[in-house]
């Protein structure tokens, strides 16, 4: 399919929209918060990944992570262009499950290959670190100040949490 999508085959195009939409659209909402601009976000992702499936390496990782990253830094580009303040989007309470309820029936698990209950199985620091950064779209320095522990800190966790979840996912 690498092959195809390189050569600017429309029939794999289709098939990776198809695929793959509704989980960028839950990647892309989940840091817009806003249906319709995560709508034109989504849009904008895979404009992305079709001008540039050329710099896609099999060798650096997966193609579904790559897509992933790049629906999170569109979405978060997009929050910055508009101006926006990512302080004070640490949602609690009655707001994550209202927000979740709503995700949970717009998209397609993104969890195929478990990891959700990987980052459960890290120890609550390091959890909440990754989850504001990969599921919430987070720059560190966002976390460092929302959760208001040294920028340091946060990379020093995030360092360990990611070196715990290579070494689970190899197993």
């Amino acid at each position: 399919m690498i092959l195809l999508l390189k050569q600017q085959s429309r029939d794999a195009f289709n098939y990776l929209y198809r695929q793959y939409s509704a989980v960028l659209y839950g990647v892309v909402n989940k840091v817009v918060y806003d249906p319709q601009t995560a709508q034109d976000v989504l849009q904008e992702v895979f404009v992305k990944i079709w001008s540039n499936i050329s710099q896609f390496n099999p060798e650096k990782g997966r193609i579904y992570t790559w897509m992933i990253n790049i629906a999170r830094n569109a979405a978060i580009d997009k929050l910055r262009s508009k101006g926006e303040i990512m302080k004070g989007k640490i949602r609690t309470g009655e707001e994550i499950v209202n927000n979740m309820e709503r995700s949970l029936k717009m998209e397609q698990s993104t969890d195929t290959i478990g990891l959700q209950k990987m980052v459960a199985g890290l120890k609550p620091e390091y959890q909440t670190i990754v989850n504001l950064a990969y599921f919430k779209g987070f720059t560190l320095d966002e976390i460092s100040k929302n959760l208001e522990i040294p920028l340091g800190t946060v990379k020093t966790r995030m360092r360990h949490a990611l070196q715990l979840l290579r070494k689970n996912f190899s197993i």
